[in-house]
């Protein structure tokens, strides 16, 4: 309680005895005329001592800028001075100097307007420079500390790299943020009694500095969910070949992850809104008919809700997952997006299907990697009689065994149905995925195709006839 008033008379005193001594030896050197009016009731004496103090503040600033760049060679060159002494004497100037220039600038306005204004004015005036003091030295040394942080940061930073860890690399930027986001807000609450505001204000600023503690526990939470998120997404890469377990925990992962970023938001909004008093009346209100309001919001909301129960059912079951192969609709795509409502398809054409959460639940669907990515496809022709099957197989084995899309796991060709015309021959074939698959499906329909044309033209699909003279 007397930090304020103490500071405050000794900048008083000491702009008082510094004036009186100006004054004194001006009228020593120049003579009394020096108490003269030079504008309205400002003197000579008064405009030399406001110089004065201005040339003391400049010659201030270029010493303490001397001291502090002599302290940081000094640090440079001795082995024994750490790192973070030296980061401190770098961030020292602009919070130094900007306190410099706050003294100085108090003791010049107090130095003018102490003779400008009437008594009961300067009085006025007096308490509201003391106001500026206290919130221009409470902004300097909120300054000195923000950057503190962010040296300490750097400091964690390097720790962090030097031990390799991937959990210190992202704890450090969390660590980082939660201190840029406390720091500010912790810094505002303490400036509000240097402020001294009128009591008609305490309530909203009340309020506020509430508010302000709310948002900031909440970005902290999120940023908390969110490195938990990336801590466990370490262990499992999704972008290797047998990726089976990733997905499984991604899927699962980016279901709950969105349902507690919906939590976190809406306790927020609602502990900031229970703040006023108006809000509490209604929430009231709305409790004392929860029966009929919960019907209602029940039937209106029930789409909402059976989207949100068949999210946790599908993380939980996981009839699909993150970058599964599935038929949806007739459309071919991979799982691109699991949200708390819908689904996202990356369609082969790179179109997006947008499916409800329920139609994997409740209708049916093609999911080619739910055990395993790998598939066995299979290739259909239409071919003559005549066709030498033992021939075309070592021709169809040649190009499988050629192809760097089969896994080397099975293939065969065989004749799976005929008609009065033509005979169908099936050559199956097995890939790691089902991209691999449709590639070499093609690529083994194209060379067999091929090999027909060059060695058995004949043996494509055609039509016989007789023909019989009319006259015969």
């Amino acid at each position: 309680m007397n930090e304020t008033p103490v500071r405050v008379g000794f900048l008083e005193q000491l702009t008082n005895g510094f004036t009186t001594l100006l004054t004194q030896g001006m009228e020593q050197i120049f003579g009394p005329d020096v108490n003269h009016s030079a504008l309205g009731r400002l003197t000579y004496a008064d405009f030399f001592t406001v110089i004065v103090l201005v040339l003391l503040l400049l010659a201030a600033h270029s010493l303490a800028a001397v001291f502090l760049r002599h302290k940081k060679e000094s640090a440079d060159a001795s082995e024994n001075k750490g790192v973070l002494w030296r980061h401190f004497l770098q961030i020292l100037g602009g919070p130094l100097y900007s306190l410099i220039w706050v003294a100085g600038a108090d003791m010049a306005l107090t130095t003018l307007l102490r003779k400008l204004l009437p008594a009961a004015e300067w009085t006025a005036a007096r308490q509201f420079l003391s106001k500026l003091v206290d919130l221009g030295v409470f902004t300097v040394l909120f300054w000195l500390c923000f950057r503190l942080t962010r040296v300490l940061e750097k400091r964690l930073a390097a720790a962090a790299a030097k031990t390799g860890s991937k959990v210190d690399l992202l704890f450090v930027p969390l660590l980082g943020k939660c201190l840029r986001v406390v720091l500010p807000v912790l810094g505002i609450i303490l400036a509000l009694p240097v402020l001294n505001l009128p009591s008609e204000y305490a309530g909203v600023v009340a309020k506020g500095t509430s508010i302000l503690l709310i948002v900031a526990v909440a970005v902290i939470a999120f940023q908390a969910v969110s490195l938990g998120e990336k801590v466990v997404l370490m262990r499992f890469d999704i972008t290797v070949a047998d990726n089976l377990q990733a997905r499984k925990i991604h899927t699962q992962l980016q279901v709950i992850s969105k349902t507690i970023y919906f939590l976190l938001g809406l306790f927020t909004v609602a502990s900031i809104l229970m703040l006023f008093e108006e809000v509490r009346h209604f929430g009231t209100s709305i409790l004392a008919s929860a029966g009929v309001v919960g019907v209602i919001i029940g039937f209106a909301a029930q789409k909402t809700i059976a989207n949100l129960f068949a999210g946790f059912q599908i993380a939980l079951s996981q009839p699909i997952r993150l970058d599964d192969v599935v038929i949806v609709e007739g459309q071919w795509g991979r799982v691109e997006e699991i949200t708390l409502t819908y689904v996202v398809i990356h369609i082969w054409d790179d179109r997006r299907l947008i499916a409800p959460l329920t139609d994997f639940i409740e209708k049916p669907f093609e999911n080619w990697t739910r055990v395993s990515a790998q598939l066995l496809g299979s290739v259909l022709l239409w071919v003559d009689y005549s066709l030498p099957l033992e021939e075309t197989r070592q021709a169809a084995r040649q190009i499988i065994e050629a192809s760097p899309l089969w896994d080397h796991r099975f293939w065969n060709l065989q004749v799976s149905d005929s008609s009065e015309r033509t005979m169908q021959i099936r050559v199956l074939c097995t890939a790691t995925d089902a991209s691999k698959a449709w590639d070499l499906r093609c690529e083994v329909r194209e060379k067999l195709i091929s090999f027909i044309q060059q060695n058995h033209p004949r043996s494509l699909p055609r039509l016989r006839g007789d023909w019989e003279s009319a006259h015969s």
